[in-house]
């Protein structure tokens, strides 16, 4: 009884492997006919004897279901998770046990996925489509996380795609994974220009310096990214209202890039919202020192200073942003804004003003002033329209303006004001 006990037991096991090796077999044969369904079915009856299987056979089995998931996965990213899973598997599988029949081709065929995903995130890019793109990115990095490249991108896409939360996890990845987004570039001076220009690879930078149009080849390093990083983390907190959050991501961030000025603004604003004006204006002080010469910065300037309600110092800062750039169109519409802001009080004071001949004679001196008033906004709003024609406030407030001094322009700005509404 005992060694019929024996034979049968290894009659068991024989019959179970070889049930396995003929369901791998019937899938693989499938795969190669192109018949999905039938080799769908073949490894499903195969995983369930999978525990008992030879690593061999465990191999094959991961690398015949990524191509099965493969074949039918379209846009579907779980399929295309699960084909990048199974063909990483094939490969732990056989490293451990020190096959190698599959893994390279698992290899390659997870390096078609990840050049796939990258080619449609690229198009959903070009489509405005970040959550998508944010999406496929993040896949290729999971497929190989030994590129962070793909993180770094796939964050960047969510926050143009404002999914804060999504952007504040990959971010938070990268920094605990220490990236910096330091790369080797390759880099030499164009001869007509004398623009140092950056170029893919090594054999292109030296062929183009051998053509004579390029000189001075070198080596450079490019710019960390871990400062923007910390800043973004920073920036995201603040838009979560997560104050204590983004005080601590910033103070993270200034270790990388403490002159940072959009860093900077970032923190002074954050110190306004929290009510500290001293510490705003000194922030804001000191941005202004470090970048003297940046239009967009002293107007970034100008709104902060407007919003605490310092005109005069808002008025310097837009007025010092159109020394360095005239066509800002729009430091000349806020400029003209505050100007126009000071005709509420001369008005009040007008309606307020009796019949006497002391108060007719302020009355005057009022009228007087609010004309100076809309004359020294007149020029700003002019300006603006130059590089705004299609400005339909300022192309109201100019009309209405000069009809209240009665000057003809008035009705050249009422018909563009019509044109521009579409005739109503």
């Amino acid at each position: 009884m005992k060694t019929k006990f024996i034979v049968v037991l290894f009659l068991a096991v024989s019959a179970v492997g070889f049930s396995q090796k003929q369901a791998l077999k019937e899938a693989s044969k499938a795969l190669k006919s192109g018949n999905m369904d039938v080799a769908s079915e073949a490894l499903k009856a195969a995983e369930g004897q999978l525990d008992a299987a030879d690593e061999k056979s465990k191999a094959q089995y991961y690398f015949l279901k990524g191509q099965v998931l493969a074949s039918s996965a379209g846009d579907s990213l779980d399929k295309i998770e699960g084909a990048a899973n199974a063909y990483n598997r094939t490969i732990e599988i056989e490293k451990a046990g020190g096959g190698s029949k599959y893994g390279a081709d698992a290899a390659q065929k997870i390096q078609i996925i990840r050049q796939s995903l990258v080619e449609k995130a690229i198009k959903n890019q070009e489509d405005k489509d970040y959550k998508g793109a944010s999406e496929k990115l993040y896949l290729a990095y999971t497929t190989n996380k030994a590129d962070t490249t793909y993180l770094y991108y796939a964050a960047g896409n969510a926050v143009n795609g404002k999914n804060y939360d999504e952007a504040l996890n990959y971010y938070t990845q990268l920094k605990d994974l220490g990236f910096s987004g330091v790369e080797t570039e390759y880099v030499a001076t164009n001869k007509e220009t004398g623009e140092v220009e950056t170029f893919d690879s090594k054999q292109t930078r030296d062929l183009s310096v051998k053509s004579n149009i390029y000189i001075k080849p070198e080596l450079r390093k490019s710019e960390s990214k871990r400062g923007e990083i910390a800043k973004n983390i920073a920036l995201i907190y603040m838009s979560q209202g997560k104050d204590e959050e983004a005080i601590a991501a910033i103070e993270d961030a200034k270790k990388e890039n403490p002159n940072d000025s959009t860093l900077m603004q970032a923190e002074a604003d954050l110190f306004y919202k929290l009510g500290n004006i001293a510490k705003y204006k000194e922030i804001m002080e000191k941005i202004v020192t470090n970048d003297p010469e940046n239009p967009d910065l002293l107007y970034n300037l100008g709104v902060s200073a407007s919003r605490l309600g310092d005109n005069d110092q808002a008025l310097s800062y837009y007025k010092k942003a159109l020394e360095l750039k005239p066509d800002y169109a729009s430091a000349q519409i806020n400029i003209a804004s505050i100007l126009l802001g000071g005709e509420t009080k001369i008005v009040d004071e007008m309606n307020g003003l009796g019949t006497s001949s002391k108060d007719n004679k302020r009355y005057e001196e009022l009228k007087t002033a609010r004309e100076n008033l809309y004359k020294n906004a007149i020029p700003y709003l002019e300006g603006a329209l130059k590089n705004q024609p299609d400005n339909v406030e300022a192309v109201r407030t100019l009309m209405n303006i000069f009809y209240q001094l009665d000057d003809p322009k008035a009705d050249k700005m009422k018909n563009k004001l019509k044109a521009l509404e579409g005739g109503n």
